[in-house]
């Protein structure tokens, strides 16, 4: 059998170690599909809990805990090789693994933070107290890139480069990196005081004065903050003219205001001061006034064509479109009132007056 095998170009099949190196990769196949349903039951178990981090553990340890088995056995496996043939492998073989088990560390990080991010923002949906979405961004970013920063200097250390090197040559590097991308380091400065101070989030409607910016928030990066503007064109705006101009944030109003001047007929001058009460008296009892704010009606200037009387006053909603539909019902109730009392808006008039031959005689004599 071992000549008929020999003579085929298998003799490695009567290899001693072979039945060794077939054991261990049975055994990592076994403890693979037992730690995948234990990894199943275990899931089904957390996915009734109301904890955020259970699900977003257990799923983040599947797959790199696969490749760790996988990287264990494979290393016993050519530890017993080694053995058996000397083969000068193991120089190698020992960084290589440490090397990807640290890969696979910063990998189950990097998953953990991603899906316990996801899992926050999708259960703020379902909550009243919920947590800003650019806070938890910037979070989950700052932590995916410690772990990525951690993970390449262990990884340095591990195959013998000096980490005490490398962070003086990148202190050295970072000061000829600065001068060069300072646009890009203020950008970034800009985004992180944006996370900090938090003037907006993603989802609000912002303006600024100073520039042509306006629109929705839709994306908060380190380099630029997109903006949807009301045309459904994307703004793109570096972080640091954040940190220089006067951003307005309509979404966090309080109250949205009404303020409308309206002029009736000078002939209608006796009938100003019961349409100025009633007006006030109209918006006081009206359920969508905001009462505890300013509340202001006055007959306010004798205008070119007209006495002119101003409403100042806040409404309860904020929505854009329930505002228009508050304020439409209240210049229909003030016109209404104005109609009741006899009395007409007024619009611009111009009155001419021709003198008579009689009245040109009377002149001259």
């Amino acid at each position: 059998m071992n000549n008929l095998v020999q003579q085929f170009g298998f003799s490695f099949l009567t290899e001693p170690w072979l039945p060794q190196v077939l054991m261990v990769i049975a055994a990592i196949v076994a403890i693979n599909v037992a730690a995948y349903h234990l990894l199943r039951k275990i899931e089904k178990i957390a996915s009734g809990t109301t904890s955020v981090w259970d699900d977003a553990l257990i799923k983040a340890t599947r797959k790199p805990l696969t490749l760790t088995l996988w990287v264990t056995g494979a290393n016993f496996a050519i530890q017993i090789v080694h053995r058996h043939l000397g083969t000068p492998v193991m120089d190698f073989v020992v960084p290589t693994r440490d090397t990807i088990i640290i890969l696979a560390l910063a990998w189950f990080l990097l998953r953990l933070i991603s899906q316990a991010s996801r899992n926050i923002l999708a259960r703020n949906e379902t909550m009243e107290d919920a947590i800003d979405r650019t806070t938890v961004d910037a979070l989950s970013k700052l932590g995916r890139f410690t772990v990525i920063i951690a993970a390449a200097l262990v990884v340095l250390q591990t195959l013998g480069f000096s980490v005490s090197g490398v962070l003086a040559f990148g202190g050295i590097g970072g000061i000829a990196v600065g001068f060069a991308a300072k646009d890009m380091l203020a950008n970034f400065f800009g985004g992180l005081t944006i996370y900090l101070d938090r003037p907006f989030a993603v989802g609000e409607w912002i303006r600024s004065p100073d520039h042509q910016i306006e629109g929705t928030v839709e994306y908060i990066g380190w380099r630029h903050t997109r903006v949807r503007a009301f045309n459904k064109n994307p703004i793109y705006v570096p972080n640091a003219l954040f940190t220089t101009i006067v951003v307005e944030n309509p979404t966090r109003m309080t109250n949205r205001r009404i303020k409308e001047t309206i002029g009736i007929r000078y002939a209608d001058l006796d009938k100003m001061g019961l349409i100025v009460a009633d007006v006030k008296a109209m918006l006081q009892a009206h359920p969508e006034i905001d009462t505890g704010a300013t509340l202001i009606v006055n007959f306010n200037a004798f205008a070119a064509s007209s006495l002119d009387f101003f409403i100042y006053t806040f409404t309860k909603t904020v929505v854009w479109e329930h505002y228009h539909e508050v304020k439409q019902d209240v210049l229909l109730k003030v016109a209404a009132i104005i109609q009741a009392h006899g009395a007409e808006i007024a619009f611009p008039t111009r009155t001419l007056h021709i003198e008579s031959a009689a009245d040109e005689t009377a002149a001259s004599a």
